[in-house]
Order: structure tokens, then sequence, then C-alpha cells
């Protein structure tokens, strides 16, 4: 019966290595500084009772909410089960399987990658370059044959970096026609002043991904956006299931988006940031620290002399950090997402420990 069933998987499946989310990779702690998520609960009510109904397939408030908070038309807005399923749709949309290709510049995110590999799509991997993280544009456009998406994570996971707006607006002039640029702003409000929404109104090929999950500390109910010109959103329309977006979903959503709900976002957004100087400034007091990278987002990827040893020992604590040793120009590298005071405090006191022994 195995066999059976192993012959009837696609070919590309059949040795698919799957996203290894943090969930995935598990650890048995309470500090878990592995998935980018906020560490400051955020308490919601729902006056909701009745669910026997389909919701809306793009419920009109939340876009209505969602076009307030960053100035673009309704028209411009796709909502989405995360900034995931808007990855998965521009694929399905634009990509022909065993035919097209997309970009993505590793070390980055890898769900551009694994997404194109499901759906049949080869991956051309364009490295950033490995001094800047900075995208390598005339690599770029040697390999554009073939090639419909180009997914840049900006700031981008996991090296915190901010990719140059004037690169993005370079290569959107140089794809014009031929492919569309795809700038994954996940962790934005980390860093708002770098957005590139302004260029949507000039660059008709620019699409950007956003999502609740991290500054708006939402991560568990699955709430992204896809920003782009209103044909985009009609074709991407065309493909997503008929109720993406749970009734509670949306209710809970609209509610973070709301005036107070906007201002406690960036509230937790400065704590965030705060949080990330302090313990930026005491990781350069460890002997044990090779190398601190310059970090825009709610985490920060630094190199360490002794990362096995560190990784395991915080492990064996309970506080969990992101292994980022396999990807490349990555070795010895951990990535920490930015915890509340206190979790900081606690994984400095570990390192410390380890580190004077």
């Amino acid at each position: 019966m195995k066999d059976s069933i192993a012959n009837l998987v696609r070919s590309n499946i059949k040795h698919l290595q799957p996203y290894q989310s943090a969930r995935r990779i598990g650890g048995d702690g309470n500090i878990l500084l592995n998935a980018n998520e906020c560490p400051i609960p955020v308490v919601f009510k729902t006056n909701l009772t009745l669910f026997n109904r389909y919701p809306e397939c793009q419920p009109k408030s939340l876009i209505s909410f969602y076009s307030n908070y960053v100035g673009l038309s309704s028209s411009q807005i796709l909502v989405t089960r995360g900034a995931d399923e808007g990855i998965e749709l521009l694929i399905k949309a634009f990509c022909n399987p065993r035919k097209d290709a997309i970009i993505c510049c590793p070390p980055t995110y890898d769900m551009y990658a694994i997404n194109a590999s499901i759906s049949h799509v080869e991956t051309k991997e364009i490295p950033v370059f490995n001094d800047t993280w900075q995208i390598d544009l005339d690599n770029i456009q040697r390999n554009l044959d073939k090639v419909k998406l180009i997914y840049i994570c900006n700031p981008n996971n996991p090296t915190g970096n901010i990719i140059l707006k004037q690169d993005i607006i370079n290569l959107l002039d140089k794809t014009l026609g031929s492919s569309l640029v795809v700038i994954d702003e996940a962790y934005i409000e980390f860093s708002s002043e770098n957005s590139m929404v302004e260029l949507l109104k000039d660059h008709p090929n620019l699409i950007i991904l956003r999502t609740l999950s991290k500054a708006f500390a939402l991560a568990g109910i699955r709430c992204g956006f896809t920003l782009a010109h209103k044909e985009i959103i009609n074709i991407l329309n065309k493909v997503i299931s008929p109720y993406p977006i749970p009734t509670i979903v949306t209710d809970i959503a609209i509610q973070a988006l709301s005036k107070s709900g906007i201002k406690n976002m960036k509230d937790r957004v400065s704590t965030l940031n705060l949080n990330r100087h302090w313990l930026v400034n005491e990781l350069h007091q460890i002997s044990w620290v090779k190398k601190i990278f310059n970090s825009h987002a709610n985490y920060v990827l630094v190199k360490f002399h002794m990362f096995e040893q560190i990784f395991q020992h915080l492990w064996n604590k309970g506080i969990i950090l992101r292994n980022q040793n396999h990807k490349v120009y990555l070795k010895k590298c951990l990535r920490i997402s930015i915890g509340s005071y206190s979790e900081c405090l606690r994984l400095i006191e570990e390192i410390k420990i380890l580190s004077n022994k």
C-alpha cells in the first residue's frame, strides 16, 4: 500500500523538503525567540456568536481599514491567509509549470523557493553581496530569461538589512513588461520609513506583501495583504480560494487596524526596537560573539565563535533560537527574535554563564 501511494505522488513533491517552521522544529522551552513573533500578547474581544454562514471572500470592511492604514485604494488590496498565501497565489497566477521561473536572493525567506518547487516552477537563486547583503542587480539582469517573479524580502529575513530603494527602482525599470517584482514587507513596521508602497503609483510591475503577524502581534490569526495595481489584484482574485478569511479573523483584524489598534502597534514597535538596541549592546560585550549584523526588524543575526555550544546550551535551558548555519554566507550564525526585556535579559545571562566557564 505504501509503495502504491508513493507511485501516485507528483515527482516534484516526492523528494520535497518542507519548510521547517519554528513549530515543526520544536523545542521544549518558554522563551521562544525563533519565529520572529511579537512577545507582547494582545487581547481582543468579539461579539460574534454565529458562524453558520460562509464569510466574504474579500471582506470589504477589513479592506477599507487596511486601505486607510496604507493610503491605497481598496481596489489595490487583496486579503490573504498571511503573506504566505500571497507568495503562493502569485506563482499560481503568473508562472507556468516546467516553463517559467522565479528569482530569489539568498540568504532569504525559504518559502519563495519552496512554493515554486511545489508548483514545478524553477527557482534561480541570485545571492546577495556577502559584504553588504544588497541585491546583485547585474547578476539578476543576466538571469531574467523565463523569470516571471522576483521575490525580495525587505527588511530581509534573516539578515535584517534594508535593500537600497534606488536598487529596487532600477530593478523595476529593468523588468517592466517582462517580470513582476515582489517586495515582502512582513517586517516593515519596524522600519516604516523604508516601505516601498509609494512606488506603486509609478511602477505597475511592483507587488508588496504585508502581514499582521509581526508588529501587530497577530501571528495566530493568519492575516496578510497583497498590494498591487488593480489589474494584478483582479488576476489574483481569480485563483484565491472561495472563503480564505474566517469571519472572526476579519473582526479581530479590524480591531487591530483601528486608530487605537495602530497606536498600540506603534508603541509595541518602539518597545521592541529599544529591546533590540539593548540586546545588541549587551551582545557586543560577550567574547564569544564574532559579529552582529545591523537589523531593521524584530530580530538580529549574530555570528558566534562557538555557535553550536551556545545554541544547544540555550535550547537545553528552554531558550529557543533559530539556527542559520546551513544557509549561504551564514556559517556559525544564529537568528534571535527580539523578546520582552526579561526574555532578552535571561538570554544574555545564559550566554554569559556559558562563555565564562
